[in-house]
């Protein structure tokens, strides 16, 4: 009972809640013609399972025009009622209350995917593109408001407890609460009356179509550092006005707005508890629906915390039930030490859903195939193996615990005193210690599996076909070319200057190995965390740091996961110099010539240290040695091929499930 507050049930309206953990909405971005099918069902029957007490199945889009992914549910059908009930009949049975969000993003739709004008209440500009909105007329905004009662109906045809209607992030209902995106001069706007009277009549209707046993709920954001939408007063004002007249059963808090976007889903950057503070104030003014915390409430235990303070009546956890669909089992079951912690690092929610796909986790693989994998959860194999593990990185921590969980006896043997590879060297760059967190969790779930852990064990070809495993897995990983070749001069080979000296890997920067200079040049290839991180780690112990790139901005390729921004600030604060789109052509051993990749024009950088994040390779000789003995190794991660370290837990869990 250490956390007992988030144990402890809970009463919203007809429904009696399980303990106070909700599985917030959010765009899973899984629905094939707009239908919700056996992926949606998969994935939220596991956190039904899991323990979770309310589901919020990700937003319907009431109208055409609120459409904003192309894995979308079909507006204004009822075709999605029969593959819903599907959906809330199983997690029904499992205990969860199922509740669907209803949403309308006004002027931030996406017209090219839905081909219908973005609407807002006066035609504001779109964050979600450089595209403008069309101002609503007044039979607009009451076709609007009848969108969203059908909606209602249609989810309480489906089975649904109760929907949340959205008013966050400044989309539709906020837009209209806020005199930056209202304009308008009629009964819809000026007066606080008249800005929100969209929402009250949504809310309104909506009890009168649905009934009195209908939870219904409201979302909102806390966006009170830009200065355009209402600060704290004046939202704890704006939801008085709707709690007093009996509107909703509970208000959900999280955070940012399409302005201040990096806050939505915040990353490692941002503080814990976004959303608490705006929580606890509308607690504290006597509110009588249910208060609901989320964004960035990433544990149990800041959960109970909250909680316990009574800053909210319930929590929602998203990122952490997508880690680990069972959280809030494991802490009914008091095995706290068993939850897969969320990384907030947005790389395969985030930042898959950025690129439209439809959404998974980097540390929990089976996010987004729990229909085809079966949840999160293992069965046994047929016929017990002895696996050997040929590397600790996050491949081969991942293939041994599932094999080990499938009852295999597993040989994990790694070169260093350590666990996590690679891997362990991004945890230690700034902010990013859950990195660390999750290898130790690796650790003790070894441990309870009974793995058997070898290090300081380098093998070659010959000792391991000594062991005589039944199957053996090469999770041996890459390592930086040290040519320092650059896909941006693909004509050269190896850059001239590389073996000058003072040149240094990322990898070499991390693992402590360099000797680095007061002024060191970055070169970043990847515009991924390895790079950046490792500037802003050295900008940290006080070295002088000038990142180059090919790519148009620093950090390109976390842009998809709302990152790149606050890592372009926090760099900038500490001083880093930014070369764009620009190559090194030579390294003189103490500074750098650069190209503009523009112009063509060159210029000197003088530097003491030139830092490579720059391709990695694997060294095919160990697999190739056991193919001429007569052995079938399997190659995952960047043994297979370098990437990212999604892909190398990806491969260890099929690879575990496949054994």
């Amino acid at each position: 009972m250490a956390l007992k507050h988030v144990l402890s049930p809970l009463d919203i309206r007809h429904k009696t809640l399980r303990n106070r953990i909700v599985f917030g909405a959010h765009t899973t971005n899984m629905a094939s013609g707009g239908l919700p099918g056996d992926q949606h069902l998969g994935y939220y029957l596991e956190r039904a399972l899991g323990g979770a007490a309310m589901i919020t199945v990700e937003p319907m889009p009431v109208h055409p025009a609120a459409v904003l992914t192309r894995g979308n549910f079909r507006p204004c059908s009822d075709e999605v009622i029969p593959h819903f009930a599907r959906i809330t009949e199983a997690c029904k049975a499992e205990g969860a209350v199922m509740i669907q969000q209803l949403y309308h993003v006004g002027a931030h739709g996406d017209w090219d995917n839905s081909w219908h004008a973005n609407w807002s209440p006066s035609g504001g500009p779109s964050y979600h593109d450089n595209d403008g909105s069309h101002p609503m007329t007044a039979a607009e905004i009451e076709e609007t408001i009848q969108c969203f009662v059908n909606a209602a109906i249609r989810c309480q045809k489906a089975g649904f407890d109760g929907v949340e209607v959205w008013a966050a992030y400044n989309c539709l209902l906020d837009q209209f609460w806020a005199p930056f995106s209202n304009q308008r001069e009629d009964e819809w706007g000026g007066s606080l009356e008249n800005r929100t009277r969209f929402s009250r009549e949504v809310l309104q209707r909506v009890r009168l179509a649905c009934g009195e046993d209908f939870i219904i709920g409201l979302s909102i954001s806390d966006d009170s550092v830009t200065g355009v939408f209402p600060n704290h007063d004046e939202m704890v004002e704006i939801i008085m006005r709707h709690d007093a007249d009996g509107l909703m059963d509970y208000v959900t808090v999280g955070a940012g707005s399409y302005i201040d976007f990096q806050k939505i889903i915040p990353g490692f950057q941002c503080a814990e508890n976004l959303g608490a503070d705006l929580a606890e104030r509308l607690k504290g003014a006597g509110l009588a629906a249910r208060v609901i915390a989320e964004a960035n409430i990433r544990t149990p235990e800041n959960a109970n915390t909250i909680l316990g303070a009574g800053r909210a009546d319930l929590v929602s956890i998203v990122r952490g039930q997508i880690a680990d669909p069972h959280l809030a089992a494991k802490v009914q079951e008091d095995r706290i030490e068993d939850i897969r912690g969320c990384l907030c690092c947005n790389q395969q929610c985030w930042g898959r859903r950025g690129r439209d796909y439809y959404i998974s986790c980097l540390i929990n693989p089976s996010a987004g195939h729990e229909y085809l994998w079966g949840g999160d959860r293992f069965t046994p194999a047929s016929e017990r193996k002895t696996v050997l593990v040929v590397g600790a990185g996050p491949a081969g921590l991942e293939t041994a615990r599932s094999a080990a969980e499938r009852g295999h006896r597993v040989i994990l043997a790694e070169a260093s005193s350590d666990l996590g590879g690679q891997f362990r060297l991004a945890g230690l760059q700034p902010r990013r210690a859950q990195i660390t967190d999750l290898i130790a969790w690796y650790g003790r779930q070894l441990e309870k599996l009974g793995v058997d852990l070898r290090f300081n064990t380098y093998l070659d070809a010959d000792e391991i076909a000594a062991i005589g495993a039944d199957q053996v897995v090469l999770a041996t990983g890459a390592l930086p070319a040290g040519t320092g070749f650059q896909k941006a001069l693909p004509q050269v080979p190896e850059m001239p200057g590389v073996n000058a000296g003072n040149v240094w890997s990322t990898e070499d920067v991390m693992g402590r190995a360099a000797r680095l200079g007061k002024a060191a040049i970055v070169l970043d290839e990847g515009g991924h965390w390895r790079g950046i991180g490792t500037a802003w780690h050295m900008l940290e112990a006080g070295h002088e740091v000038t990142i180059v790139t090919p790519d148009a901005m620093i950090g390109k390729d976390i842009a998809r996961t709302a990152s790149d921004f606050p890592a372009r600030q926090r760099l900038a604060s500490l001083g880093a110099r930014f070369v764009t789109e620009s190559a090194i052509t030579e390294w003189t051993g103490s500074g750098a010539r650069v190209v503009s990749l523009l112009t063509g024009e060159e210029t000197a950088i003088a530097a003491d240290s030139l830092v490579l994040a720059t391709g990695n390779r694997a060294d095919h000789e160990l697999p190739y040695r056991l193919r001429e003995m007569g052995q079938t190794p399997i190659l995952i991660g960047d043994a297979l091929a370098p990437r990212l370290a999604a892909a190398a837990i990806h491969d260890g869990r099929t690879t575990g499930l496949a054994l």
